[in-house]
């Protein structure tokens, strides 16, 4: 049975953890209003460059580009999002088991046949990857504590540059998209070849504009800026949903910390209240018998 002192020392070691969640849940709060206006900023522009594209295809039927050109898949690369650290709950291994069943069910044979390239945005994909032994081609740690544009806009010429030489031939991207705090939604999306978007946006009624220089011309030029924006978002919704999991997952933390001193300090009154008990009967057992001799 643990004996008072070691009780106490329980308690004070818990409590140490309890301010330590505490701090990393107001800390992880902080930074997600952040992020959230981040997102916000974001989605309007990703979204308006898909509608304008949206509108140019569906006039210029005929317009080919290479970053449109479907073709047989030989070589597959998937992208898969992470954080940089743990305590975050669920959120890291709910991708990572995601992109793992995937490769193996959906893409066995070229997994078997060494075709499966893997790119690992965070370090936690990256730990866990690469001890399993999975092709990465590409690792990206520490960029969540400093996320900027650049990093999504030089990340998307390296793999179109790749696609449009045939080195591979379709780019899937695996991450956590930002429901609300509580909440994150593991999703799937194709990033290359870019998919048609009139069945997403073929509610929307478009003005019929004057383009200059030319319709082909802004096409050419919105497509890699599209892959910019879908890049960037994706990363964004990532770095919301990581501090959200981790808000909710330190908030749950606080409340065990707290339910568990709860019970170390009743079971410490308990232990002190049968130790003071045992003294008193020691004590009156030794006058008694004092009292006999």
């Amino acid at each position: 049975m643990a004996t008072l002192r070691d009780i106490k020392r329980r308690i004070k070691g818990v409590k140490s953890t309890q301010q330590i969640t505490k701090a990393m849940k107001m800390v992880a709060a902080a930074r997600l209003r952040k992020a959230q206006e981040n997102i916000v900023n974001a989605r309007p522009y990703s979204k308006k460059i898909a509608e304008v594209l949206t509108h140019l295809l569906g006039i210029e039927k005929t317009v080919s580009h290479p970053l449109l050109v479907e073709r047989t898949v030989k070589k597959l690369a998937i992208v898969v999002v992470t954080s940089d650290r743990g305590l975050c709950g669920s959120f890291n291994m709910n991708v990572m088991r995601h992109a793992e069943e995937m490769m193996k069910n959906d893409f066995y044979e070229m997994l078997n046949n060494d075709n499966l390239l893997l790119y690992c945005v965070g370090k936690k994909g990256n730990d866990y990857f690469s001890k399993r032994n999975y092709k990465i081609i590409g690792s990206f740690p520490g960029i969540f504590s400093h996320l900027k544009f650049e990093f999504a806009s030089g990340f998307i010429r390296e793999l179109s540059s790749k696609y449009i030489s045939g080195e591979i031939d379709k780019v899937l991207i695996v991450y956590n998209e930002f429901k609300s705090v509580i909440q994150q939604k593991t999703n799937v999306e194709q990033l290359l070849p870019i998919e048609p978007f009139n069945d997403s946006i073929e509610h929307i009624q478009f003005t019929d504009y004057i383009y200059e220089p030319d319709k082909v011309g802004i096409i050419n030029a919105l497509l890699p800026n599209h892959l910019n924006a879908q890049m960037w978002r994706v990363l964004l919704e990532s770095y919301a949903a990581e501090l959200g999991a981790r808000m909710t997952a330190m908030d749950m933390a606080t409340e065990n910390a707290k339910e568990l001193i709860r019970s170390l300090q009743l079971t410490y009154n308990k232990e002190r209240q049968a130790s003071i008990t045992r003294e008193i009967i020691e004590i009156v057992s030794g006058a008694n018998a004092l009292k006999e001799s």
